[in-house]
C-alpha cells in the first residue's frame, strides 16, 4: 500500500508574512493530486513542507501514518523533481541516478540494477554513459525523474517539472508522466503547477490554491463542470462569469430572463453565472442573448468570438465557422440551461 500525504492545519510564515494558511488536505494512497494556482498562491510552499525544506509555523504533515513534520528530508522516503532538473553536470547519467541510492546507503551490488530499472522506466537506458550537457531539456528531465524513482519512493513530489520545456516537449512529457503513473499505481504524487492543462491531464484530483489558502478541491471533471467559486471557474479552464440577479425560478441578466438551475442560491440575491465558452452557440436557442461582435480570433479548429452584451463581454468558442461575423455585427448567442452553473457570492472551499 502506498503512503498518502496529509496536511493538518499547516501554516508557513516568513518574517510575519503568511505564505500558507491553515492547509487541510489529504492526498490518498496512489493518487495524483495537483496543486494548481498562480505564483504566490502557496502551492510550492505546501510541497516544500512535505519535502522537509520548510518548517511549518503550525500544524502537522503526515506521510502514511508517520508524522514527518520534524524529520529531515533524507528520512522522509520521498522522491522529488524540480523544474530546473538539478542534475550534477560532472556526473554521467547513471551516476546522477545512483546518487540518491548511495545517499541512502543501498547495498553496492544492488545499485546498478536499480539504476537500470529507473532508466528503462523513463526511456533513458541508452543514455546511461552520457553527461547532462549532452542531453536535451526533455531528456534531462527524464533523468531527474529516473533519479527520483530509483529510490522507490512511496511519495513523489513534482515541482513545476515541465515549465522549462517548450510546448512540444511538454506535451510529450505529459504523456510519459501519465504512463509512469499507470506503471506505478502505488506511488502517491503531489504535482505543483500553474498550468491548467497539466493539472487536468494528469491529476486524479486538483487542489486550487490562491492567496496562501485552499480555494477548492475535486476531480478535474467536477472543478471544470461544476466549480464552486469564481476563482476556480476562471482558473480551471476558461469561463464566462456574468453578474446576475436571482429571482423565483429564474435568473436575470442584461434585461433578459434566463432559465438555469438555481441550486441552493436564494431568491433575491446577486450571484455569478458561469458558462464555458465552448458551450455557447451562435444563433437562436435557449437563453438567447443579443450583442455586438467586439473581436474575432481564429484559433485553428475554432473561432473565439467576443460579444458585447449590455457592457459585458461574453466569449464563444465556435467550430468550423466558414464565414465568421465581422466586427460590429449584431449577433445572438445562446447556451443550454444545464450548461450553466450559478455561483453564490463569497463561497470558499470551506463552504
Amino acid at each position: 500500500m502506498a503512503d498518502g500525504i496529509r496536511f493538518e492545519k499547516v501554516s508557513v510564515a516568513y518574517g510575519g508574512n503568511t505564505v500558507l494558511d491553515s492547509l487541510d488536505l489529504t492526498v490518498e494512497s496512489g493518487e495524483v493530486m495537483a496543486l494548481l494556482g498562480p505564483s504566490g498562491s502557496g502551492k510550492t510552499t505546501a510541497l516544500r513542507a512535505v519535502a522537509g525544506f520548510v518548517r511549518p509555523a503550525s500544524g502537522r504533515v503526515l506521510i502514511g501514518d508517520r508524522d514527518v513534520t520534524d524529520l529531515p528530508p533524507h528520512r522522509r522516503g520521498i522522491g522529488m523533481v524540480v523544474q530546473q532538473y538539478a542534475l550534477f553536470p560532472h556526473l554521467r547519467v547513471e551516476d546522477n541516478v545512483a546518487f540518491g541510492l548511495k545517499a541512502q546507503k543501498v547495498a553496492k551490488n544492488e545499485i546498478p540494477g536499480r539504476v537500470t530499472e529507473a532508466l528503462e522506466m523513463t526511456g533513458m537506458a541508452s543514455y546511461a554513459k552520457r553527461y547532462p550537457r549532452e542531453l536535451s531539456g526533455g531528456q534531462q528531465q527524464r533523468v531527474a525523474i529516473a533519479r527520483a524513482l530509483a529510490i522507490r519512493p512511496g511519495v513523489l513530489l513534482l515541482d513545476e517539472p515541465l515549465s522549462a520545456l517548450d510546448a512540444q516537449l511538454r506535451s510529450g512529457m505529459l504523456a510519459e508522466l501519465a504512463r509512469l503513473h499507470r506503471e506505478l499505481p502505488d506511488v502517491s504524487i503531489l504535482y505543483v503547477t500553474h498550468d491548467q492543462v497539466e493539472a487536468l491531464t494528469l491529476a486524479d484530483r486538483i487542489a486550487v490554491m490562491d492567496k496562501a489558502r485552499l480555494q477548492d478541491v475535486g476531480t478535474p471533471q467536477e472543478l471544470y463542470r461544476r466549480p464552486r467559486t469564481e476563482f476556480t471557474a476562471s482558473f480551471v479552464g476558461n469561463a464566462n462569469l456574468l453578474p446576475v440577479q436571482v429571482g423565483s425560478g429564474s435568473v436575470s441578466f442584461a434585461g433578459a430572463e434566463l432559465k438555469v438551475p438555481t441550486g441552493d442560491v436564494s431568491s433575491g440575491v446577486s450571484a455569478t453565472l458561469c458558462v464555458r465558452p465552448h458551450l455557447v452557440g451562435l444563433g437562436d436557442g435557449p437563453n438567447a442573448l443579443t450583442g455586438s461582435v467586439a473581436e474575432v480570433q481564429w484559433r485553428g479548429s475554432t473561432h473565439r468570438l467576443y460579444v458585447d452584451v449590455d457592457g459585458h463581454r461574453l466569449k464563444a468558442d465556435l467550430r468550423e465557422l466558414r464565414t465568421p461575423p465581422a466586427l460590429g455585427d449584431e449577433v445572438t448567442v445562446h447556451f443550454a440551461p444545464e450548461d450553466a452553473v450559478l455561483l453564490s457570492a463569497g463561497v470558499s472551499a470551506d463552504g
